[in-house]
């Protein structure tokens, strides 16, 4: 069974072929397709994009409740049988960016039972209908089409306005992707151009325009070849010619601002500053950064993976999913110091849970799975026992 037969089963096949288009209320036919401006191939906008999925990539999956054991035990080893957590998020984040549309599609056994979930790049998908049920039908790159159940597929998506399931597309950053281009290749013509010699002269007894053409080809075959700076590096030029001067071609310099500003329309549209990108931002910065970028991801892979893997009554009954940051080890020694002394000795976090902001291994036995507490702290239905305790004792 390969990977296209266990993230699209053999029973799928016939719902490649429905023809009747599933339609939203508004008559909208549910479709994406990916850009082609291919934003993945600029260096600056593969920094930032890298920059979220590597933060990305540390959240940690959880599953709970008491549906569907077999499923939730193969997600507690990973998400599907090829990828680590880190791999599967690095890739989803990416796709999400690139594209502004990642779908998570089931994985089956030969049962055709879930066993996990796998980050789907397809080039197009569309929603159809089928038994008067939504499937999600896809085509790659290399012209196969498959499908899957809706109801059984996470899509998470940014830029959400036209589209009633799917992310509008990055169109809106054409003009800074275009400014990137044309900045490219402004740097490479001008170092081809102040990598080459040219000089201006005057010639006499020349009457003929192809007399001065083919003499031009002449002196640069004698003077200007690889092969003739081999030999001596010497320019010879014969008294035909008067008042010989080198051209001199000044080094072009990109403007710092222009620069500034592409750099910061990028930054901009994917959430991320420079500080981040170059892993040198600070507690502050790298708290913003996860407030305005990593904790909202977090939320919708949660509740679209929830979704996905949970009925209605399996989600009511207390089955679930949970993305959490506590990998995130971004805090000063200092802050960690001072959350342990504010929440450790009230009880709101266990030993273990202390012990890991400061990347220490659990207590064996599970004797770190308790909250320490001060003697002063009491819970609020408790207040007045000691003092009813020893009217009666005095009694």
């Amino acid at each position: 069974m390969g990977l296209l037969e266990k993230i699209f089963p053999a029973r799928r096949e016939d719902a490649t072929r429905a023809r009747e288009t599933f339609r939203t209320l508004t008559a909208y036919r549910p479709a994406f397709t990916t850009w082609s401006g291919a934003i993945y191939e600029s260096d600056l906008v593969r920094a930032a994009i890298d920059a979220r999925a590597r933060h990305i990539s540390k959240l940690k999956v959880e599953t709970y409740g008491s549906a569907k054991p077999s499923l939730q035990n193969h997600m507690k080893q990973g998400p599907n049988q090829w990828q680590t957590w880190s791999q599967f998020l690095y890739r989803t984040s990416s796709i999400l960016d690139c594209t502004t549309t990642a779908c998570l599609v089931p994985i089956v056994d030969e049962y055709l039972q879930t066993t996990g979930y796998f980050p789907v790049l397809p080039t197009s998908c569309v929603i159809v209908e089928y038994e008067g049920e939504p499937w999600l039908r896809y085509k790659f790159r290399n012209g196969q089409t498959a499908a899957a159940r809706m109801a059984d597929v996470a899509i998470l998506t940014k830029f959400q306005f036209e589209s009633d399931f799917f992310g509008d597309g990055n169109e809106a950053l054409d003009e800074t992707m275009k400014l990137i281009h044309i900045q490219a290749e402004g740097i490479q013509e001008a170092v081809k151009s102040t990598a080459t010699y040219r000089f201006m002269a005057s010639m006499s007894n020349f009457s003929k325009t192809e007399d001065l053409a083919e003499e031009r080809k002449r002196f640069s075959r004698a003077n200007l070849t690889a092969e003739a700076e081999s030999e001596n590096g010497l320019l010879l030029f014969p008294n035909t010619y008067k008042d010989v001067k080198q051209i001199d071609v000044k080094p072009y310099t990109v403007d710092a601002d222009q620069m500034s500003l592409i750099r910061a329309n990028v930054c901009q549209y994917f959430g991320v500053n420079q500080k981040v990108m170059e892993n040198s931002a600070g507690a502050e910065e790298l708290d913003a950064f996860f407030n305005g970028a990593v904790e909202p991801f977090s939320i919708m892979l949660a509740q679209a993976m929830e979704k996905a893997m949970f009925s209605e009554r399996e989600r009511s009954q207390g089955s679930g999913v949970l993305v959490t940051a506590n990998r995130l080890q971004y805090m000063s020694t200092s802050a960690k110091v001072q959350m342990a002394k504010e929440l450790g000795d009230r009880g709101a976090i266990l030993i273990d849970e202390i012990r890991e902001l400061f990347n220490f291994p659990p207590l064996p036995d599970g004797a770190g799975q308790v909250a320490p507490i001060r003697g002063e702290y009491k819970a609020t239905d408790e207040l007045g026992t000691e003092g009813e305790d020893d009217n009666a004792d005095e009694e």
